[in-house]
């Protein structure tokens, strides 16, 4: 579904003391329908290696390809959530849920009938006609979450989709992210800096180096799916993963101070 072959990213000129290597030889596959989390420290390159794969910013060498053919630059087959949610300020939440199949062409009445199941599934059943600065940060982000899904796109991608709200509200959309995602199976790359969140969520976690970015780990989780939040974070395999999910940043932070 998605292959990453031989990825590097530099900042600057390499020719210079200034330049900075973000990303360095990066590969690994998705297959189709599976939840990887990113997980590493800040500064390791993740935002940037899901900007590259979501082709808004381009990489200086290797390749990128989904379903065999590589990518060129932006397309509908994938949709990406930012940490800052992304909304529109002028659209009420129904227009900014909508915004993408707007610009497809989609009718306002089909459109419509998309947006509003994705609405109610994320939580903001009467809240359509309300302008960002009107709800709370949670439910931004829901909106967020609507606007991507709605899209029905082959490829998630979603920058610390979760970072900005609180514990409650946080764990309450994992559970709910994991349903649409059950119902969907979209291939999803979700970025992260929590070690308990990579592993509830996804099917496996790669682990980042500190910079130049790496991978130092790629750890499948095996934890059954549906996921109910008491029963798998108190699960011995749960407590297994944060040990060697743990000792896998350890390692690069040890490496990284030597």
């Amino acid at each position: 579904m998605l292959d990453v072959v031989a990825l590097n990213k530099v900042y600057g000129d390499r020719n210079t003391a200034n330049h900075q290597v973000v990303l360095d030889n990066i590969a690994f596959t998705v297959p189709k329908n599976q939840f990887v989390c990113l997980l590493g420290p800040s500064g390791c390159g993740k935002t940037t290696l899901l900007r590259i794969v979501a082709g808004l910013t381009a990489a200086d060498s290797g390749t990128i390809r989904i379903d065999g053919k590589p990518i060129r630059g932006p397309g509908q087959d994938r949709s990406m959530v930012f940490q800052n949610y992304g909304l529109l300020p002028w659209r009420t939440v129904m227009g900014n849920v909508e915004f993408g199949l707007e610009v497809r062409g989609m009718s306002r009445g089909e459109r419509r009938d998309i947006c509003r199941r994705y609405i109610q599934r994320v939580g903001l059943e009467g809240f359509e006609n309300l302008f960002p600065h009107q709800i709370s940060g949670g439910m931004q982000q829901r909106v967020a979450l609507a606007r991507a899904f709605s899209k029905d796109p082959k490829i998630l991608l979603m920058d610390e989709p979760l970072a900005a709200v609180d514990m409650q509200t946080r764990e309450m959309l994992q559970d709910e992210l994991l349903k649409i995602w059950n119902t969907m199976q979209t291939t999803v790359l979700f970025v992260t800096h929590s070690v308990e969140e990579a592993i509830y969520l996804g099917d496996r976690v790669i682990v980042m180096s500190s910079r130049p970015g790496r991978i130092s780990a790629d750890i499948m989780t095996e934890l059954p799916r549906p996921r109910a939040d008491l029963d798998v974070k108190n699960s011995a395999r749960f407590d297994e993963l944060r040990h060697v999910v743990r000792n896998a940043l350890r390692h690069d932070r040890a490496a990284a101070a030597a």
